[in-house]
């Protein structure tokens, strides 16, 4: 449970993170809120009349209402839908990456009560279901991931400590995890920039720079090299 999280009655926004049928008729859910990961008992969701049972779907925001006593598990006594991001399910390829999204901030959200976990997620989905460039919210989500863990990516000097020259190309070195300058290297100043960007700037934002999607069909592996995906 996250040191944030009240000893008391309280109401929150979350998003489900995973779901667990627990009994003939509960779920133990994970929550992700702006206070952090809550692990909370839906009490008889599995059944067909549950009042709770249409704010507990995934890739849905909700405002719950949350009994937190002693024990670590807490109680959902309230679920209302404020935003279901539908479009997510009508494409496989996006319902893939809202799921990695989801079981990388469950992990992430174990070791931190960073609540930027949960405006990462927000922005995700709700770009996804927007029609945002897959690539992009994969790259976005990546890099604004590893900020939120305490992951330092150097994006504006080489691995001789030099700033980065708009007018030079560049290839990232593995083993020094810096950029090195080289003659027809796969990145210029449009790549670079884009990396700040996504490293720096809401996703939206982002996603009305100009030719993005080219730019981020050549930063993507880069950034999954970053995020060891």
């Amino acid at each position: 449970m996250s040191s944030n999280i009240p000893n008391h009655d309280f109401r929150t926004s979350g998003f489900v993170l995973r779901r667990t049928n627990y009994g003939e008729a509960d779920r133990i859910l994970n929550l992700i809120t702006p206070m952090g990961k809550i692990s909370a008992m839906a009490k008889g969701v599995r059944k067909e009349k549950s009042k709770l049972a249409g704010g507990v779907e995934m890739f849905t925001l909700t405002d719950f209402n949350i009994h937190q006593g002693k024990s670590d598990l807490a109680v959902i006594t309230g679920a209302k839908m404020v935003k279901h991001y539908g479009g997510i399910l009508k494409d496989f390829t996006k319902l893939e990456l809202a799921g990695m999204v989801l079981k990388k901030i469950n992990l992430a959200a174990d070791s931190s009560d960073n609540p930027e976990y949960f405006e990462i997620s927000k922005q995700c989905l709700a770009g996804l279901d927007k029609g945002i460039n897959n690539g992009l919210v994969e790259g976005w989500f990546l890099m604004n991931l590893l900020k939120a863990m305490g992951e330092d990516i150097n994006l504006y000097r080489d691995i001789d400590g030099e700033r980065l020259d708009a007018g030079r190309r560049y290839d990232w070195s593995v083993a020094d995890e810096g950029f090195c300058r080289r003659d027809g290297g796969l990145y210029g100043a449009e790549e670079i920039k884009m990396l700040r960007l996504m490293y720096s700037t809401d996703l939206n934002v982002v996603s009305r720079v100009k030719m993005v999607d080219e730019v981020v069909s050549k930063v993507l592996p880069l950034v999954r090299v970053f995020a060891k995906a």
